[in-house]
Order: C-alpha cells, then sequence, then structure tokens
C-alpha cells in the first residue's frame, strides 16, 4: 500500500474529490454531493494522507469507542497525529493490516462523514449504499 493506492481507495467513493489546503505534502479527501460542487463550500474532510510519507499513513475519522478497540488490537492504529485523537485515527501502513481492513478503515471514515450531511445530500450521493 502506498500513496496511490490510498489516492485510489479515497477517491473511489460517490462524491469524494482530493485537495491540499494544507500544501502540497498533505493530501486531504472530501466528500460532497455532486449538486453542490458548484457552490465554493468545501466538502467535510474523511482522510488525510502525507504525499511522500515512509512509511505511508492515513488518519481516518472513527466512532469514539471503535477507535479504542482498534488501537487496543492493532499497534499500527493510534490516535492521530494533530487531530481529535478521540474521533480520528492514524494508521500506518507498515504493519500487518491487510489491505482489505484498510479499504474498511477508509470506507468507514467515509460512511461517518456522509451520514452527518443534510438528507438531501446523503440522497445525491445514494446513500445509504444501495438506497434508491
Amino acid at each position: 500500500m502506498d500513496f496511490d493506492w490510498l489516492r485510489t481507495s479515497c477517491l473511489s467513493f460517490p462524491g469524494a474529490y482530493e485537495d491540499y489546503p494544507f500544501g502540497p505534502d498533505i493530501a486531504v479527501f472530501r466528500v460532497r454531493a455532486e449538486w453542490r460542487a458548484g457552490t465554493g463550500a468545501p466538502g467535510k474532510i474523511f482522510a488525510l494522507t502525507g504525499v511522500d510519507a515512509d512509511p505511508p499513513s492515513i488518519s481516518l475519522k472513527c466512532d469514539p469507542a471503535l477507535a479504542r478497540q482498534l488501537r487496543a488490537a492493532h499497534p499500527e492504529i493510534t490516535g492521530a497525529w494533530h487531530l481529535d485523537k478521540k474521533h480520528w485515527n492514524g494508521v500506518r501502513l507498515d504493519g500487518d493490516l491487510p489491505p482489505g481492513t484498510v479499504r474498511d478503515l477508509i470506507e468507514d471514515s467515509y460512511d461517518l462523514v456522509v451520514a452527518s450531511l443534510p438528507a438531501a445530500d446523503r440522497h445525491a450521493l445514494g446513500w445509504p449504499a444501495g438506497a434508491s
């Protein structure tokens, strides 16, 4: 897993886009409904990662109770640096976490953020997945 893998994974979700508000070294992945894309309002952040981080890592939103469980079970998962450690995990990709687990953590982060959006935005994104 490297930056390109993380980028592809993050951008695979409806309404996800990438920007660099903190400079060229930190990729920020946000979500917003397509119908709001032209309003100038930034989307909500669901992931951040260093472009050239070695080892690669990603910061992801997480339910606080689950965050504690994940940190206890996996040494690669800690409180995210410079973010609210209650709600954000830092995930180092130099350990034993398989790509499927990391992908699930990214999806959980995306889902948490989308769940906090207004109903019209959630509907525009087709969320929850499979909803009509």
